[in-house]
């Protein structure tokens, strides 16, 4: 192998990164200028890369307005950029949703309305719905982050919360033309689920949302769950003529993310094999499964013969149990360490690729088939992190965290799992 394992694993994820990068792949996919006015609206961790380049390649005059994340601006001059709270919604989050549902009101049918949506839009877009307040959405939130609930459980309850997810955002912009632009971050691709879908009908219900809440048994936002019975005020439909002039492109994935890491592999005389776009479950046993195959490939040679790297990506949870740091990346890779226990050949990466893994500073880190014992060495005991969800603690000590800062993009989660030619 010319490269050496740390090396090649992030050559890897930068590769993933490079063809989900905005400035690749909105130009592509702009449709034309209409007659009348372009409004350009948006939200989530891409939201302003995506912006600067729509402003970059659009022919004719434009205005509007992008919520992102805290350190996830881009320089703008047409259009603004809102920086605001993730993953528990704030007040300039709040207040840039309101301008945005004010912006799109009052449309022709000659204007456009182009929509920019990126994962981590959700907690962006968060103007509450009439009989709730922002307070209650940021306990409902706190709390859906506390008890590992999926993406897609999430944003239905998101959704229900919402004065302008769920597709209330389209709703709002008829009769104007409507042209999202997506970037997907959540298992499936479902355009719906992907910042809880502002743009498009919403095939949950009051219902549903309610199922969530008593599945969990979430106490914590009672005003959420009372609106949540009432069931009153239901979020628009599939068929619902206000979505007529409504299209949705998607225009980066998770797979395509996964395939560019996998022609990298490729080239570096790596067999790839990917494992799954949507891969979901608790970090930990996710981690399980993964060190199962690894092992597998490196005793046996299946179900392919080293030298391979396994590629995946999804969304996994974390449980907090413990008072540690890390998010769900930090997490995996911890527990990939525990159960190889140092088994020889076998390295690995785990990130985000929004450049943050959870509420850290870091994508995420690497694992070698050294790790364990390293962190022995400086008496870091890796079982008793991992009970204490300090996955960053771990790879901190060991300098072993990937620190890339705001990506502007994001596909969630990316893994690598090398391993070497057996000896």
């Amino acid at each position: 192998m010319p490269q050496a394992p740390r090396d090649l694993l992030l050559s890897l994820f930068r590769a993933a990164l490079s063809v989900v990068d905005p400035m690749q792949a909105v130009p592509k996919h702009l449709p034309p200028p209409p007659k009348g006015r372009t409004i350009v609206v948006g939200a989530g961790k891409a939201s302003a890369a995506m912006a600067a380049a729509v402003e970059r390649h659009w022919r004719g005059p434009l205005e509007g307005l992008v919520v992102t994340r805290y350190g996830h601006g881009a320089p703008c001059r047409q259009i603004e950029v809102v920086e605001a709270s993730h993953p528990v919604p704030d007040e300039r989050g709040r207040d840039a949703a309101r301008r945005i549902l004010e912006k799109v009101q009052g449309l022709t049918p000659d204007d456009l309305v182009l929509c920019l949506i990126s994962g981590g839009g959700s907690a962006l877009l968060s103007l509450p719905a009439p009989d709730i307040t922002l307070a209650d959405k940021q306990a409902m939130n706190k709390a859906l982050l506390k008890y590992g609930v999926t993406i897609a459980e999430m944003n239905c309850v998101r959704k229900h919360m919402s004065a302008i997810k769920g597709g209330r955002l389209a709703a709002a912009a008829y009769p104007a033309e409507l042209v999202t632009l997506l970037i997907s971050d959540v298992p499936g691709d479902d355009p719906s689920v992907v910042a809880s879908g502002p743009t498009v009908p919403d095939p949950t219900s009051f219902a549903d949302a309610l199922a969530v809440i008593e599945k969990y048994r979430i106490t914590e936002a009672p005003a959420v769950t009372e609106r949540f019975r009432r069931g009153q005020d239901e979020t628009p439909k599939p068929g619902d003529p206000r979505f007529a002039r409504a299209r949705t492109i998607m225009i980066a994935r998770p797979q395509d993310a996964l395939e560019a890491a996998a022609k990298a592999a490729r080239a570096s005389g790596i067999a790839p094999m990917i494992l799954g776009d949507s891969i979901e479950g608790e970090a930990r046993d996710v981690a399980l499964v993964h060190a199962g195959i690894a092992r597998q490939v490196a005793r046996h040679g299946q179900p392919g013969e080293p030298p391979l790297v396994l590629l995946s990506g999804g969304e996994t949870t974390v449980t907090v149990r413990g008072q540690g740091r890390g998010g769900r990346n930090a997490e995996f890779l911890l527990a990939l360490a525990v159960a190889l226990d140092g088994h020889p050949g076998i390295h690995a990466i785990a990130c985000d690729t929004d450049g943050i893994d959870g509420t850290e500073d870091n994508a995420g880190a690497l694992m070698a088939p050294d790790s364990l014992a390293r962190g022995w060495a400086k008496g870091v005991n890796a079982k008793a992190l991992l009970a204490n969800n300090d996955g960053y603690g771990f790879f901190e000590a060991l300098g072993d965290l990937v620190k890339t800062g705001p990506t502007l993009t994001n596909v969630n989660d990316f893994r690598a799992i090398l391993i070497e030619k057996r000896r």
